[in-house]
């Protein structure tokens, strides 16, 4: 695509961008340097750690024909010059990728909590009702939500590929980062909000804010909204206003069953089984369900399709382990979810104590260390904090920090995951429910700028079955 016709597509001029050197024929919009090759326009990013322009030359030797900046450059291609390349960017992505969104049904799923299980369980029911959904989030890749560039441009790949939907998680960071900018969404979907990523919004507002964003006309025409929150109603009342049609959900007042492994509730009038467990799950599935509905499932096949899925990976997993106690793995990283999750191992556990294992992740919003203290304080019985992924910051003040909001010293704090994981093992009893969370379905630990292999899935087998022979080796010894 001429430069000159991608910039009329995105409604930018010469006049507005200024350009020198000739109207090269784009083949791909790129923003790293190492990924470049002949026919790329380079997008030179600023963040945090590096600032593209410094690797601009380095693009052009690598084969750029063209470079969008937010400053003159002396290169021997076009230096195009914007406001802010992020917002111009996903634009030019999506018209060199010819615009996929709008040959596919895309949906996207936001909030804090939520938005890998109602992928996950949107995705099972097309799959039900005979469609060939593709899939985006956590699960997927490095990044919940990708780059512009390479979202655009996998999307494209799912043209090529005959597919019908995509279920796509939306961060903030990637709504705050414009990196959906120039998608269309055929549905999107609110869960919840609440504190988390601070150390890139700031503030609650920036980060309600950037989720709020996705609910506009310039990126679709219908939600679905879960109002139990003050956050939630929020969002609907400023999608009806932006001229949405809003499907609210409210699961508050729904009659549920809630197991280890399953939970039962009633949904327009019939009846749903879904196979996994924790309160949240409700929830998801009626989010899923509703989105399901506007994709144009039949209710009967949306209930069916529930009633066959499959476990989401570290999300409310409980392992089977020797030795009696319960063991249950999941993601929650967040104050209000570790909160959500330990009473949902609550309602599971029969009397028995539950036994949290979490740490928090260093080098990211210090301000929730002391709340998901206090959660797992007033949640559980018994607290082991230990590390998450503690990345470049000593995990030892990560965990100083996590105290803070304890009103008393938990019953152990420890460095190293896997002998915390071991130490609330051995706390265990028979009928006790040991939660594991914080990392869910990650397979590395990250720490000191190396990344480690570290299932808690993994780790909590091994260690389950180490403690076991001990035991087995003690008693064998007394008699």
């Amino acid at each position: 695509m001429l430069l000159s016709a991608l910039l009329a597509a995105t409604e930018q001029s010469a006049s507005t961008l200024p350009a020198t050197g000739g109207d090269p024929d784009i083949g791909r919009v790129v923003h790293d340097s190492r990924m470049v090759t002949s026919d790329d326009l380079f997008c030179c990013i600023t963040g945090h750690n590096s600032d593209g322009h410094a690797y601009a030359r380095e693009a052009v030797e690598a084969g750029a024909v063209a470079v969008l900046a937010e400053r003159t450059l002396d290169l021997a291609v076009p230096v195009l010059v914007a406001p802010s390349v992020r917002r111009l960017m996903p634009l030019l992505a999506s018209q060199v990728s010819g615009v996929p969104s709008q040959q596919l049904d895309v949906i996207g799923v936001t909030g804090t909590n939520g938005k890998t299980s109602v992928v996950h369980l949107l995705a099972a029911v097309l799959e039900h009702a005979g469609r060939r959904p593709a899939t985006i989030g956590t699960l997927t890749g490095t990044l919940t939500t990708p780059e512009a560039p390479d979202l655009q441009e996998q999307l494209a790949a799912w043209v090529g590929e005959g597919r019908s939907e995509v279920v796509m998680e939306v961060s903030s960071h990637a709504l705050d980062q414009h990196r959906v900018d120039g998608t269309r969404f055929s549905a999107a979907a609110f869960t919840n909000l609440s504190r988390d990523h601070l150390d890139h919004h700031h503030t609650m507002e920036s980060y309600a804010a950037a989720k709020e964003r996705l609910f506009s006309r310039s990126f679709t025409d219908r939600a679905v909204v879960v109002v139990d929150s003050e956050h939630g109603k929020r969002v609907a009342d400023r999608a009806l206003e932006a001229g949405l049609e809003v499907v609210e959900v409210s699961v508050a007042e729904i009659d549920r069953t809630v197991h280890l492994n399953r939970v039962a509730f009633c949904w327009r009038g019939l009846d749903v089984k879904v196979p996994i467990g924790g309160d949240f799950t409700v929830a998801n599935s009626v989010v899923a369900a509703e989105l399901a509905l506007l994709s144009g499932v039949e209710p009967t096949v949306i209930v069916d399709a529930l009633a066959g899925v499959a476990p989401i990976p570290g999300r409310f997993e409980p392992l089977e382990v020797e030795g009696g106690a319960t063991v249950i793995v999941d993601y929650a990283h967040s104050p209000d979810s570790l909160t959500q999750l330990l009473t949902s191992a609550r309602g599971v556990s029969g009397g028995g104590r539950v036994i949290s294992v979490f740490g928090c992740g260093g080098e990211r919003d210090a301000g929730k260390r002391p709340e998901m203290g206090r959660a797992a304080h007033e949640g559980a019985d018994l607290v082991v904090v230990t590390s998450d992924n503690p990345r470049g910051e000593p995990p030892e003040g990560v965990i100083a920090d996590i105290l803070t909001g304890m009103a008393e010293p938990p019953a152990h704090a420890i460095v190293d995951r896997r002998r915390a994981i071991g130490a609330a093992l051995a706390l265990a009893r028979p009928g006790d429910v040991v939660v594991v969370s914080g990392k869910g379905h990650e397979e590395v630990q990250v720490s000191g700028g190396e990344s480690r292999p570290f299932d808690d899935r993994v780790v909590v087998r091994e260690e389950a079955a180490k403690l076991a022979r001990t035991r087995g080796a003690s008693a064998g010894s007394d008699s």
